[in-house]
This record gives C-alpha cells, sequence and structure tokens, in this order.
C-alpha cells in the first residue's frame, strides 16, 4: 500500500543513495582533476581544508543516516521476504560495503594521513600525487557502489 512505512523508508534511502552518489560524483568528475592541477602544496592545502569543512551535522546525517536507512531495510528484506527483497537487500548492501565501508577503509585513513602532512615539505608532492590516485580510484568505487544502490531501491 503506498504511504506505508517501509514504503517511505524505501524512498528516503533511494534519495540517500542518490544525494551521496551525486556528492562522490563531483569529487571524481572534477574536484580531485581540479586539485591535481594545482602546485602540490596548494591542492593538500586545499584538501586538507575540504576534509575539515565535511565534517558537518548536515552532511553526517546524509551519509550515514542514509546508512541506517540501509541496515533497516536490509533487515526488514531479510527477515520478512517481500517480492521486492532482493531489490532492497542489494541496495542496503551495496551502500553499506560499497560506500561505507569504502569510506571507512579506503578513504578516511587517506585523509587523516593527509591531514598530517605539511603542504611544503619535500615529500609533499610525491605523497600528494600517491594520495590523488588512491583516494580518487577509491571515490570512483563510492560513486558506483551508492548510484546501484540508488538505482535498486528506487526499483523496489
Amino acid at each position: 500500500m503506498p504511504g506505508e512505512p517501509v514504503e517511505i523508508l524505501i524512498v528516503t534511502a533511494a534519495l540517500g543513495c542518490g544525494l551521496a552518489a551525486g556528492v562522490f560524483f563531483a569529487f571524481s568528475s572534477f574536484v580531485m582533476p581540479a586539485l591535481a592541477r594545482l602546485p602540490a602544496a596548494q591542492g593538500i592545502a586545499a584538501m586538507q581544508a575540504i576534509n575539515v569543512a565535511a565534517i558537518t551535522p548536515v552532511f553526517m546525517t546524509a551519509l550515514f543516516g542514509t546508512a541506517v536507512a540501509c541496515a533497516v531495510l536490509a533487515a526488514w528484506a531479510l527477515v520478512r521476504r517481500p517480492p521486492e527483497a532482493p531489490l532492497v537487500l542489494g541496495g542496503g548492501v551495496l551502500y553499506l560495503a560499497g560506500t561505507i565501508l569504502v569510506t571507512i577503509v579506503g578513504n578516511v585513513p587517506r585523509n587523516e594521513a593527509l591531514a598530517g602532512l605539511e603542504p611544503a615539505s619535500p615529500a609533499a608532492a610525491e605523497r600528494w600525487a600517491a594520495f590523488l590516485r588512491g583516494w580518487t580510484a577509491w571515490n570512483h568505487v563510492r560513486t558506483a557502489s551508492a548510484l546501484a544502490a540508488a538505482a535498486l531501491l528506487a526499483l523496489a
């Protein structure tokens, strides 16, 4: 029945996944390439500032609130086994593993390492180049996972 709480949660989670995908897509498609064009010290300083500015209640609520919704929906799909369970479960798992887990194990450690780097240090340029490659590769995974999760939940 349209408007039931679980349907509202599915739509909310799909929108949250799409929002996350959009943020990550922006980074993959133009933010990181723009930072890579800057001299290393400037790119490092800019990314350090972005990483501090990103930790806001609004962004954290959108990113991790969507994770909570996806976890609840995945559990619901496993327990209730409705016809849309494979789509809901797939979307939830994709977001949790491909977006949240990748953020925690792939992107955040790189951000933390970058936070301790002095932009003008002799090793900064080499470490910046490695950061850009690794961080952006993991960000592509987050982008694709969040987008796929949004699509599956929308189909549900």
